[in-house]
This record gives C-alpha cells, sequence and structure tokens, in this order.
C-alpha cells in the first residue's frame, strides 16, 4: 500500500505509534474545528500517473452524465417552506461519473485498505466503518469539464471521503459556508441569502492532485465552482457506513449512474 499512498508521512498502518496518534489528534481537531481535514499528497504522484490516463479516457467515453436541476435539499417539498421561498432556488449540477466497476483498481484497492476505513472510523469515533457493498455506488469517479459544477447542497450523509486526481487550472474550487444550519435550526432565511449570493463568511478550499479531504457537509452548505480552461476537475468518492452490506435502490442507481446491478 505504500506504493500508492506516502504512508511515511501518514503512518495509517501505525495508528499506535507516536507519529500515528500525533495524526489522529490533529485530524480530530482539525475536523472539529473547521468541520473537515485534509491530508496533502495523500496518494503518491506516481500512482496518480499511473490511474489517470484510463480515467480521463473512461470519463470520455464511458461515464454517465448526470446534469440534474435541484435545490440544496435535493428535495422539491420541504415542510413550512412556500415553493417560491428563496431557500428553495432551484439550481444545476452536472458531472461525468464512473461507478465503482469501472474505476481503477489501485483506487479500489486504496478504498478496500482496511487501514483506511480504521484510520476514519479512528477520527470519527465510531466503532467501525465499513466499505459499501453496492458494486457501483461504493466508490465513483467524478469528472467536471468547463463549465460544469457541483452546485450548493448540503450532503445527507455524515462525512464525505474525496480523492483529488486531477485539478483544473483554474476554477474547480470547494467552497463551503460552515455550520449555515443546525439539527434544530434550519435557517432557512440565511440559506436564502447564501443563495443570493449575499453571504460573506463563505470559505474556499483549493485542493490538489494526491489530496484527501474528509468533510461533514450535513449542516454546512457547500459546493464546488465549475472549472475554467481544457483541464477537467476528476476526483473519487468514498463511501463508507457503520454497518456492512449496504447497497443502494434500483431507483438509487438509476438517478445517480443510469444503470442498476441487475
Amino acid at each position: 500500500m505504500n506504493r500508492l499512498i506516502n504512508l511515511d508521512r501518514y503512518p495509517l498502518d501505525r495508528l499506535d505509534s507516536d507519529a500515528g496518534q500525533q495524526l489522529l489528534r490533529q485530524c480530530m481537531d482539525d475536523l472539529e474545528r473547521k468541520g473537515m481535514f485534509t491530508l496533502k499528497g495523500f496518494l503518491r504522484r506516481e500512482a496518480i500517473d499511473e490511474i489517470l490516463p484510463d480515467m480521463l479516457h473512461k470519463i470520455e467515453h464511458e461515464s454517465f452524465t448526470h446534469a440534474r436541476e435541484h435545490n440544496v435539499y435535493f428535495d422539491d417539498q420541504v415542510d413550512g417552506l412556500a415553493v417560491d421561498h428563496p431557500a428553495l432556488a432551484r439550481l444545476n449540477t452536472v458531472n461525468h461519473t464512473l461507478c465503482g466497476d469501472q474505476i481503477a483498481e489501485p483506487l479500489r484497492r486504496v478504498y478496500e485498505w482496511s487501514g483506511l476505513a480504521g484510520f476514519l472510523a479512528c477520527v470519527m469515533q465510531k466503532p467501525k466503518l465499513y466499505p459499501m457493498a453496492d458494486p457501483l455506488a461504493c466508490a465513483n469517479v467524478m469528472g467536471y469539464y468547463e463549465g460544469e459544477g457541483l452546485n450548493w447542497h448540503f450532503d445527507r450523509s455524515e462525512f464525505t471521503t474525496t480523492l483529488l486526481l486531477q485539478a483544473p487550472r483554474q476554477g474547480g474550487e470547494f467552497q463551503y459556508r460552515q455550520e449555515l444550519r443546525s439539527d434544530e435550526d434550519p435557517n432557512y432565511e440565511a440559506v436564502g441569502r447564501l443563495l443570493r449570493g449575499d453571504d460573506h463568511q463563505v470559505s474556499t478550499l483549493r485542493l490538489g492532485a494526491g489530496d484527501l479531504n474528509v468533510f461533514r457537509g450535513k449542516n454546512t452548505a457547500h459546493r464546488v465552482t465549475p472549472p475554467v480552461g481544457d483541464v477537467a476537475r476528476v476526483i473519487t468518492v468514498f463511501t463508507y457506513y457503520e454497518t456492512p452490506g449496504r447497497m443502494f435502490s434500483d431507483e438509487e442507481n438509476l438517478g445517480f449512474y443510469g444503470r442498476t446491478n441487475v
């Protein structure tokens, strides 16, 4: 695994060591303060050079184009909100998705490695995390060409794990508004201001190729801005659950990937 992941810098295989414990403390502290942590250069450059050409070819020729109009909640009806409320403004998202059965073998090895799931479980203070059993949804590679992006939204899952394979020359930035809402307060008026571009607390994170990012997006609104130029943004999304055997429904797989497991 050290050929793919920089375990010299990030000792996920030695979490009980002094260096491993220091890494855990730093990630837990970042997660608490920022709602995320980033491991720069987590995936080695040599691994990216091995993986990326195949992924770029498949994105161009085999990917599913996922284009949808949505609101920040991915839910057309929100109790207590009129359909014309600013918090329900319509947004557009476009990306090109490869499913778990299409991604490069080295990426699957990283995703399925127990050391990564164990590390994430420790940071998230979970008893255990498991790779998803669904062969389509378990791990995806997504490409964004010029003018395409992932628009403002809240996540439904507790956390998201991404690994950037290629950054565009310009644009393609991760923007977020930390703790815009809470479990007790949906803060609809503030959501509306954000969507109007009237929120001055939006932060921007520009990731580099090989960077691993773990992000809590359930109450933090976030988006990825469109790339500018002829270099696509290419990112891997790893999905883990606290229980084994998790699958998407046929309806979910059709919506996200245009096909089912049957």
